[in-house]
C-alpha cells in the first residue's frame, strides 16, 4: 500500500513540476506534507534534506558565484571579448563560447548566462551582428562546461552527495573533467560550425532603444585635505581609472572654471562638478580620493551591520518636492540620507551646483544610506524608490579577495583537505567578511525555491527507498532490457534521465531517477559507480527545449527565438551527450 502511495505522490509531483500550477518550491513544501501526513515518512525523515550536505554546498556555492560576479571578473572579461572580436562574428562566437564554459565549469552556470546576455547584445548593437546567432549557443556551451567539474553545477552536488548517502563514494573535484571535458570541447565545436547555419539572423530590437546617456548621473565632488587629487588637472584627473567620469566645472568658493578652457589645478575645498556612470561615481568615493559636498560620513561598503545600500528615488507625478529646491527638501535636511547624484532625461541644468536644481517629475536622485533607513524611505510617497540599483554596483576593489578565495576553495577541495561542503561555505564566510559581498546579497543569491526543491526531492527519494518503490521501479525497468548487457541498460537509464530533465528540472530529475539507477545497477550485479555518473551526463542533457534549463529560457526572449530554434541544434546535442556517454563512462568508470 505504501508503494502505491509512494507513486501516487511521484505522479502527483511530476506533474506539477510539468505544469508549473504552483511554484516549485510550493510543490516541494506539499511532497514533503504528504510524504508525513501519509506516514510514510517520520517528521525528522520528511526534513531531513535541509540537513543533507548537498543543501548547504549548493547554497554556499550560490553565495560564492555571486560574490565572483560582484567584484567584476567576469564582467571584465565580457567587456574584453568586445574588443577583441572587433565586430567579426566567427572569433566573437568562439572567444565567447569558450569563455563562458571556462567561467561555467566552476561558477554556477546561471549567472554566468545572465552576465554575458548584456554582454552579447551590447556587441552585437555596436557591430550590427545578431544576438539570435549568439544566445542558445552561450546557453548550451554553459550546460556542456557544468559536467566538467563537481561545482560545475548544483546537479553534480546533490548525486555525489546522495551517492554517498547510499553508501557509495562521492565525486571527487576533477572525476568527471576526463568525460566532461572532451564533451564540452566537442559540444563547443559543434556549436561553432553548426549554430551560424542553423539559427535565424533576428534584428536586434534594443538597439534603437539603448540610451548611451541613460545611466549618466551629474554629482558634485568635494576634495577634503590631503586628498591625492590636490595639484592635478581636474580635465583629465578621472580620466584613466574612470573612463566614464567627465568633470564639466571646477568651482573654488564663488568662482567656476571649465576644465577645458581653463588651466587650473585642483586645491582643498574644490568642488568638482562631474557627470559619469554609477559604477564610476560609487567607486570614486568608495576609495575616499573626494566627498560629498553635505555629508561627513564616507561611503563604505563592506560586511558591516547595518550596511550603507545605494539606491536610486524617482520623483513621483503627485510629489510635493516638485518645484523645490534639492538644498531645502526634507531629503536633503535628513542626516541619514546622503545624495550623491541627479539624473534627468536630456538634462540640462541652468543652476551652477546640484542642490540648486528644481525637482521635476520623473527627476531621479541617487542617494546612499543604511539598511536601517530603507524601509522608512520605501514608505515615502515622494518618490518611488529603485532598490535594484544597488545590483548594479561592482566591487572592482575586492576582486582580488574574491579571486584568491576561489582558487583557495578549489584547491582544497581537489587535494581533498577538506570536504566539498566544507570548503564552499567557507569560502562563502570570507566572500562576506573581505567585504566582496554584504549580507543583503548573499541572503538573495540563495534561491531558496531551489534549495526547497531539492530538500522535497531528497524526501521524495528517502520515500521511495524505504517503501521499496525504486527497487519496483528498477524492476519493472529491468524487464524491458533483460538478457541486454549492462551497457545498453546504462544507455536507457542515460536516455531516461535526458528525457525526463526536458520537462522537469535537472536537479529534481536527477534526486528521483538516482535510486532507481543504483536498484538497477544493484539488481543485474554491477557496480552502481558508472550509473551515478551517467545519471550526472543524463540530467545535464538538456539541450532540446527552452524549459529543459532554466539558461535557455533566460535567452529565448532576448533572442526571439521559436520552439523550433531549441530543437534543431538540441536535439543533435542530446543525442550526441547521451550515445557518447553511453559508449565512454563503461571505459572510464568500468562495471
Amino acid at each position: 500500500m505504501e508503494i502505491w502511495i509512494t507513486s501516487a505522490i511521484l505522479l502527483f509531483t511530476i506533474y506539477l513540476l510539468i505544469t508549473e500550477k504552483i511554484s516549485v518550491d510550493l510543490t516541494a513544501i506539499g511532497i514533503m506534507v504528504l510524504l508525513v501526513v501519509s506516514r510514510i515518512l517520520s517528521p525528522k525523515e520528511a526534513i531531513g534534506g535541509f540537513a543533507n550536505p548537498a543543501v548547504i554546498t549548493v547554497g554556499a556555492m550560490f553565495v560564492v558565484s555571486k560574490g565572483m560576479m560582484r567584484t567584476g571578473g567576469v564582467e571584465f572579461l565580457g567587456r574584453k571579448i568586445i574588443k577583441v572580436a572587433g565586430g567579426n562574428y566567427k572569433l566573437a562566437l568562439i572567444i565567447i563560447l569558450l569563455s563562458v564554459a571556462i567561467a561555467s565549469a566552476f561558477i554556477n552556470n546561471t549567472p554566468v548566462v545572465i552576465l554575458f546576455i548584456p554582454v552579447v547584445m551590447t556587441m552585437c548593437c555596436e557591430y550590427g551582428l545578431s544576438p539570435s546567432k549568439f544566445l542558445i549557443p552561450v546557453s548550451y556551451a554553459s550546460i556542456l562546461a557544468g559536467t566538467c567539474t563537481l561545482i560545475g553545477t548544483s546537479t553534480n552536488i546533490i548525486i555525489s552527495d546522495l551517492s554517498v548517502s547510499f553508501g557509495y563514494d562521492g565525486l571527487s573535484m576533477f572525476e568527471l573533467s576526463s568525460l566532461g571535458v572532451p564533451l564540452a570541447i566537442a559540444g563547443i565545436i559543434f556549436l561553432y560550425f553548426v549554430a551560424p547555419k542553423v539559427l535565424p539572423a533576428l534584428a536586434n530590437p534594443i538597439c534603437q532603444l539603448q540610451d548611451s546617456a541613460h545611466r549618466q548621473y551629474l554629482a558634485e565632488l568635494k576634495i577634503p585635505e590631503k586628498s591625492n587629487l590636490i595639484g592635478k588637472n581636474p580635465e583629465d584627473v578621472f580620466g584613466e581609472k574612470y573612463s566614464s567620469i567627465n568633470v564639466i566645472e571646477l568651482i573654488k568658493k564663488s568662482h567656476i572654471y571649465h576644465p577645458n578652457r581653463h588651466k587650473i589645478a585642483i586645491t582643498a575645498a574644490d568642488i568638482l562638478l562631474v557627470k559619469g556612470s554609477l559604477n564610476d561615481l560609487v567607486a570614486i568615493l568608495h576609495n575616499e580620493q573626494v566627498e560629498l559636498p553635505t555629508s561627513e560620513k564616507g561611503l563604505v561598503l563592506g560586511a558591516q551591520k547595518d550596511a550603507p545600500i545605494v539606491v536610486e528615488l524617482i520623483i513621483s507625478p503627485h510629489s510635493t518636492l516638485r518645484g523645490q529646491q534639492l538644498l531645502k527638501t526634507n531629503l536633503a535636511k535628513d542626516p541619514d540620507v546622503n545624495i550623491i547624484a541627479v539624473k534627468r532625461t536630456n538634462l540640462h541644468l541652468s543652476e551652477r551646483q546640484i542642490h540648486d536644481v528644481r525637482l521635476q517629475t520623473g527627476d531621479i536622485l541617487l542617494i546612499w544610506c543604511h539598511e536601517s533607513k530603507l524601509a522608512s524611505i520605501r514608505s515615502n510617497t515622494e518618490y518611488v524608490v529603485i532598490e535594484d540599483v544597488y545590483e548594479e554596483l561592482v566591487h572592482k576593489r575586492k576582486a582580488a579577495w574574491a579571486i584568491i578565495n576561489f582558487v583557495c576553495m578549489i584547491g582544497t577541495a581537489t587535494l581533498g583537505i577538506a570536504d566539498i561542503m566544507t570548503c564552499a561555505l567557507t569560502a562563502a564566510f570570507l566572500m562576506i567578511i573581505t567585504g566582496c559581498l554584504q549580507m543583503r546579497d548573499a541572503y538573495r543569491a540563495l534561491q531558496g525555491d531551489v534549495l526547497l526543491l531539492i530538500a522535497g526531492t531528497i524526501a521524495l527519494g528517502t520515500a521511495m527507498q524505504k517503501t521499496g518503490a525504486s527497487q519496483l521501479y528498477a524492476e519493472s525497468f529491468l524487464s524491458f532490457f533483460s538478457g541486454f548487457s549492462p551497457a545498453i541498460v546504462l544507455g536507457a537509464i542515460i536516455l531516461l534521465t535526458s528525457i525526463c530533465t526536458q520537462i522537469l528540472s535537472n536537479n529534481a530529475t536527477a534526486v528521483l531517477l538516482l535510486p532507481i539507477a543504483i536498484s538497477t545497477a544493484l539488481g543485474i550485479g554491477v557496480d552502481p559507480k558508472p550509473f551515478i555518473v551517467g545519471i550526472c551526463f543524463g540530467a545535464s542533457a538538456c539541450f532540446a527545449t527552452p524549459m529543459g534549463y532554466q539558461t535557455n529560457l533566460m535567452v529565448y526572449g532576448p533572442g526571439g527565438y521559436s520552439f523550433m530554434d531549441y530543437m534543431k541544434l538540441g536535439i543533435p546535442l542530446n543525442i550526441f551527450v547521451v550515445v557518447a556517454s553511453t559508449l565512454l563512462i563503461p571505459l572510464i568508470w568500468p562495471f
